[in-house]
């Protein structure tokens, strides 16, 4: 039977021509990057080859590229070595007595305690590595802000604005969700963030976890005036336990590992020389080919909602990214939906998958308005370049008649449409 690969936002396949471009870094040429022979001294000219072209994808200098194991620890390092820096600034800055006075009737903190100050302005629907990261600070004293979204999952902008405070360190807003593909209005907040700095003084950080979206629609730096962001190479048919960060010049970001003075002395260990490789091949193939997803994707779209009753979208139907799409099925149960589907060999997922295994409804649809009926029937299915109408059509056929049989044995429905 053929398989039905449609979870590319969990994880892409290694495409060929980045397996081919790592073959020789996994062999024949496994010099260390540090050493100062030749093997060693090809493996760095691969990196710095690397880096240049990882650049190029956004806009940014090669000096601005740091490598990474992934999403997660740019995403950590982001927003940790931010807020601790920090802290240092804060104690100079807010440092008059009037100024500690007011820091501390309205945010809770003294003069004598401004080393614990610190506040960053997120939103409710971030991907776990960073939630899970601002939950980390609080722990160490920083105060945060999950801003809400609108029931297709957009950021407001003003929002943002009005959540600025004195003691505000970072601004960290996905390009674009992982679980409903919902696009993200990046180039006007880092536009108001900018203005807000030339016109009070204070410089905020403004952060991006570009992971789901990172070689799947342009992105420019410049344009989007980001200081950091965050992608991943698995997600793009590259290397798993690869990635980079992003750091714009002029940013003093400290290092997150230590014990090295590789990447210029800023994330300590020995570099992954072949991932690296593979990601940057991955990544100019990527950021180079117009596919056609947002047609897949947009078909695929209109047959379930047509053919399929009670099913909704979920996140904004057209400023979404073109591989994503993402539904519930009133009165079904995602869970065991997942599991036949998988004897159909259709390969999807009930949402992100860092989150597999938990008995709670997506922290996004829940957010977004969603109930939490109806969020546990969700499913994301997530195409890729090589995925065809063919394909999409294939799985919507197989997918009703399961849908239907779930529907029938389901209490909730039988209740509602069968029983008078």
């Amino acid at each position: 039977m053929k398989d039905y690969y449609m979870d590319h936002a969990a994880t892409t396949p290694l495409s060929k021509e980045a397996l081919e471009a790592m073959m020789p870094y996994l062999t024949t040429e496994y010099g260390n990057a540090s050493t100062v022979y030749t093997y060693g001294q090809r493996a760095k000219a691969a990196i710095e080859r690397s880096r240049r072209t990882i650049a190029t994808t956004i806009g940014a200098k090669p000096s601005e590229i740091y490598f990474t194991s992934g999403g997660t620890e740019s995403d950590n390092w982001a927003l940790i070595s931010t807020c601790e820096a920090g802290r240092e600034q804060l104690s100079k800055t807010l440092q008059p007595q009037a100024t500690a006075a007011a820091v501390d009737q309205k945010y809770r903190c003294s003069s004598k305690a401004l080393m614990k100050c610190g506040h960053i302005i997120t939103d409710q629907i971030e991907h776990h590595a960073i939630l899970h990261t601002c939950a980390y600070l609080e722990k160490r004293g920083f105060d945060v802000t999950y801003l809400p979204v609108d029931h297709e999952g957009h950021v407001d902008p003003d929002a943002v604005m009005a959540a600025i405070r004195p003691d505000t360190l970072l601004v960290s807003i996905m390009v674009a969700n992982n679980e409903i593909g919902t696009l993200e209005p990046i180039a006007e907040i880092g536009a108001r963030l900018q203005k807000h700095a030339a016109e009070t003084g204070q410089r905020i950080l403004f952060h991006t976890d570009a992971v789901q979206a990172y070689a799947h629609i342009p992105l420019d730096v410049d344009e989007l005036k980001v200081d950091l962001m965050s992608a991943s190479s698995h997600k793009l048919n590259g290397p798993k336990g690869v990635g980079f960060l992003y750091v714009r010049r002029g940013v003093k970001l400290p290092s997150f590992l230590h014990g090295g003075e590789q990447e210029r002395g800023r994330r300590a260990g020995t570099e992954n020389v072949a991932g690296i490789v593979g990601f940057a091949r991955a990544a100019e193939l990527a950021c180079g080919v117009n596919t056609q997803e947002s047609a897949v994707r947009d078909h695929l779209i209109k047959r379930l909602l047509v053919e399929i009753p009670y099913t909704s979208l979920n996140g904004d139907p057209t400023h979404r990214l073109p591989n994503n799409v993402n539904v519930c099925f009133k009165y079904i149960e995602g869970e065991t939906l997942l599991l036949l589907l998988n004897e159909k060999h259709i390969y999807a997922s009930a949402g992100s998958a860092c989150a597999s295994g938990s008995l709670e409804p997506s922290h996004v649809l829940t957010a977004i308005g969603i109930a939490h009926e109806d969020a546990y029937g969700s499913l994301r299915l997530t195409i890729g370049p090589e995925t065809t109408l063919e394909d999409v059509d294939e799985v919507v056929d197989l997918m009703k008649p399961i849908i239907a049989h779930l529907r029938e044995t389901s209490p909730q429905y039988r209740n509602r449409f069968i029983t008078s």
